[in-house]
């Protein structure tokens, strides 16, 4: 909100000291009696939807690539499209293995889901290419996690990809000159894309009006998907983690504070303050941020420090266009005083780097550095 509302709204609604929640306000004398009433007031902000239990998965295909062992999966929940995703792991991996959840990004493309941050044969799509190249280091960063020694999981996520909206089912007035394209048909991507991003306001709404968030949705696929990840016998599940960039960031605030099967996480590009999303940053992010009345209960920090004293990353970019500098310092104080009051100042870190908005060559390795010393070993 920028104009006459916005100071007034965050100094008298949302107010400059801790949440009613927090557990900076000192009201609780530990984590452990601070987070079930915490958590139980987020949910209940957030309204999960009930996606079932552990879906059937479908291996739709196995190979080697580069490597690794790779499946293309895909699983029915009770709404929507098919879910589509792939499993990786190092070639002749014997045993359970420790395992991250990958979490795709948003960037303003819904054509494409896990594609985004993994492959899984020779031949990439040239716009998987070109994502890779501008917010990754060039690589997709799921497949260098199982190479060093992972099972990797990464799935489509509703709106996205598998799980897309698709133009053809909405009437004319809603359809925004978007088209449904081909993977090789650049421009058709571009208008869907642009359709895609003049339909979020109608889907917050409709789930707002169907009693939800789309964070309920977004978290309910994720936990569905951890299911599956956990349910593996090639997988330790109790050595599991979960990651991503921006909107990937943003699934990892809502999973890894909310479900504790997540052991250790890197939220990477996607961390501010309630008050930045108000004040200065709310034209930049996407609608499926946003939970009504959690703000007068937990800063958006909080959502993740919902897991202290559990290993938890943070990874800022210092040029980063989606927040503002003050705001992610403050998101960073509030998780550093929650870890420390919570008697775990080494189970937080937060770095700081230069340059825009990504999750380079640099972070990837200090990212699987902090997966190492807390599910690897």
């Amino acid at each position: 909100m920028i104009g006459a509302y916005g100071p007034w709204a965050a100094n008298v609604v949302l107010g400059d000291g801790p949440a009613e929640l927090s557990f900076r306000t000192g009201k609780w004398d530990s984590l452990d009696a601070w987070r079930p009433a915490a958590r139980r007031r987020a949910l209940e902000c957030i309204v999960p939807v009930d996606l079932g239990g552990v879906p059937a998965v479908t291996v739709e295909s196995q190979g080697v690539h580069d490597g690794l062992h790779v499946e293309r999966l895909s699983w029915e929940l009770p709404m929507g499209p098919r879910t589509e995703a792939v499993f990786l792991k190092p070639e002749g991996a014997r045993g359970r293995l420790p395992a991250i959840l990958g979490l795709h990004d948003h960037a303003g493309n819904k054509f494409l889901g896990w594609r985004k941050i993994a492959r899984a044969d020779a031949q990439p799509w040239a716009i998987q290419s070109a994502h890779w190249e501008h917010y990754y280091g060039g690589v997709p960063w799921a497949n260098e996690a199982a190479r060093r020694g992972y099972a990797v999981l990464v799935h489509d996520t509703f709106p996205f990809a598998s799980r897309r909206v698709r133009v053809a089912d909405l009437p004319p007035q809603v359809q925004y000159g978007g088209v449904d394209p081909e993977p090789d048909d650049l421009d058709g991507i571009r208008r869907y894309n642009e359709f895609a991003a003049q339909h979020e306001h109608i889907m917050a709404k409709s789930l707002f009006c169907a009693g939800t968030t789309w964070p309920s949705v977004y978290l309910s696929e994720d936990r569905r998907a951890l299911d599956v990840l956990c349910a593996r016998p090639d997988v330790d599940a109790s050595r599991v983690g979960c990651g991503g960039l921006s909107g990937g960031g943003m699934r990892t605030v809502f999973l890894a504070g909310l479900d504790d099967r997540i052991r250790c996480c890197a939220c990477v590009g996607f961390m501010s303050t309630w008050r930045d999303f108000l004040l200065h940053k709310c034209f930049t992010h996407t609608w499926m941020a946003y939970v009504p009345l959690l703000p007068r209960s937990l800063d958006f920090s909080e959502i993740l420090a919902l897991r202290a004293p559990a290993a938890t990353m943070v990874l800022n970019t210092s040029e980063d266009q989606l927040y503002t500098l003050a705001e992610m310092h403050r998101a960073d104080g509030i998780l550093r005083e929650t870890f420390e009051r919570g008697g775990a100042p080494e189970r937080y870190r937060c770095n700081f780097y230069p340059g825009p908005h990504k999750f380079d060559l640099p972070m990837q390795k200090d990212a699987f550095d902090w997966f190492d010393a807390h599910i690897k070993g």
